[in-house]
């Protein structure tokens, strides 16, 4: 499906596949089976590139919006600036906050339709530089339904302090359930890539220097336009006795101990797209290899 912004132009319907992993796997050799020479790197331009951002002037800002303001939440965010605290960047810091089951966090973003590649170039800190200290300091992408805040749905890879310091976390949640995983990486900058192509949710990553991997692949049941953004969240451990009561602390803001410096070089949209024979959640059909290609930009 070709991504469009939402709002410009007419969204006609909502995507009906979500599927799950294909139980027979197609033959190494026969049809279904999509090979690296076959694949294609997601289209730059269009409508879904004006929604590209290399926020080099402040007026930048403008072509996002505060998950606060439009879903008249408590607004989390300490320091939200473009071009001001980093030359050529965007850069957010949170206050204590998390985006976990039914708890919320800051969120910018724009409402995009359709299969989407979003991709960034992040850096998390610290408050005194270097790693954050405080657990659950993460930032990075998202894409959400809007208005889901009864049962949230949204997707994630963020990069910072989860358990340990120094992860990448991706992050399926589906009617307020959360299923996470961290994967290692360097300290620095690092690129986050996380698309929807097909019946399939992906989420990519790369250290300051290395090689793109797949961080994990999900089936898609989420409503065609979805809000497309940046997130930051910090310092898990301040909620206390409301880390089981996502009401009650949602309704105020928690004081705590935030530790997290986010900043963000650029957040670039691209459609992607596979073949129709092609299953993005086999591997036996579409390899991580082959992902990738499709996945991430060419020569990014």
């Amino acid at each position: 499906m070709r991504g469009k912004v939402a709002g410009v132009l007419t969204v006609v319907g909502a995507l009906s596949a979500c599927g799950v992993t294909t139980s027979a796997p197609p033959s190494p050799t026969g049809p279904g089976v999509l090979t690296l020479d076959r694949a294609q790197p997601p289209t730059p331009g269009g409508e879904v590139g004006e929604a590209s951002t290399e926020f080099q002037s402040a007026a930048d800002m403008s072509m996002w919006t505060k998950l606060s303001d439009t879903e008249k939440d408590v607004d989390r965010i300490a320091k939200l600036d473009v071009n001001k605290t980093v030359k050529g960047s965007l850069y957010l810091e949170p206050r204590t906050s998390t985006w976990f089951d039914g708890f919320r966090g800051p969120f910018v973003y724009q409402e995009l339709a359709g299969d989407i590649l979003m991709y960034a170039r992040v850096k998390a800190e610290g408050g005194k530089g270097g790693q954050p200290e405080r657990k659950f300091s993460l930032g990075g992408l998202m894409a959400r339904e809007p208005g889901s805040y009864a049962k949230p749905n949204w997707v994630s890879v963020t990069t910072g302090t989860a358990d340990e310091s120094g992860q990448v976390e991706v992050k399926y949640t589906q009617d307020g359930s959360s299923k996470p995983q961290e994967l290692a990486v360097k300290a620095g900058w690092v690129d986050l890539a996380l698309g929807r192509v097909g019946r399939a949710f992906v989420a990519l990553y790369r250290e300051d220097g290395g090689v793109w991997k797949v961080g994990r692949r999900w089936p898609s049941n989420l409503p065609d336009v979805l809000q497309w953004g940046v997130t930051a969240y910090t310092d898990w451990d301040s909620y206390n006795v409301l880390k089981k009561d996502a009401t009650k602390a949602n309704a105020k803001q928690i004081k705590g101990v935030p530790d997290l410096k986010l900043t963000v070089d650029f957040v670039r949209f691209l459609r992607p797209e596979l073949p129709e024979y092609a299953d993005p959640l086999n591997t036996a059909s579409v390899s991580d290899e082959v992902l990738i290609k499709a996945m991430t930009p060419a020569g990014a």
